[in-house]
């Protein structure tokens, strides 16, 4: 069984610098700047717990996730993170299109996000980040982000405001 552990986890990185390779060039670029970050390997993928600004991205076989969040948040979007590289795994060098491109757009663009915080649309709605929770969980056997949790909490301050304002107007 061992045996079979290495086989699939050799497999994953020759796939990922070959059919992957775009993306993976790209991962490595980013660990070069976050080289003094905490390490793991994760499934076969190296996972960067980085200290930027921003949550999480997926690069080839390169996972960086913000590890100064709680562990609870880190956990779950690592598992997450690891669907996109499954992502990376089956689409190749299709996947910064069809895959990258969308969810940079998705997570970045003021219209979306302000489109998630009026609506209460979840982030992971979206159907790479819905795939990407799909896979990473079926594969790790872990819970990924839940779709609540993709909600911004501004979307419920903001609900909780109108009750308030219709408590006060009806008495």
């Amino acid at each position: 069984m061992k045996i079979l552990k290495y086989v699939k986890m050799f497999l994953y990185v020759v796939i990922q610098w070959t059919w992957g390779i775009l993306q993976s060039l790209l991962g490595l670029f980013l660990l070069a700047k976050y080289r003094y970050c905490k390490r793991t390997h994760y499934y076969g993928s190296i996972c960067v717990y980085h200290n930027g600004k921003f949550g999480g991205v997926s690069l080839g076989m390169f996972i960086f996730v913000n590890g100064t969040r709680d562990e609870q948040w880190i956990r779950a979007t690592t598992v997450h993170e690891y669907g996109h590289t499954i992502q990376s795994l089956i689409l190749g060098p299709l996947y910064m299109f069809v895959i990258g491109m969308p969810s940079m757009v998705w997570c970045n663009s003021k219209k979306f996000i302000s489109q998630r915080e009026e609506k209460g649309v979840s982030y992971f709605k979206f159907y790479p980040e819905k795939y990407a929770n799909i896979l990473g969980s079926s594969i790790t056997k872990e819970a990924p982000p839940t779709i609540e949790s993709g909600i911004p909490k501004v979307y419920f301050e903001k609900q909780a405001q109108l009750l308030k304002k219709e408590k006060i107007q009806t008495e």
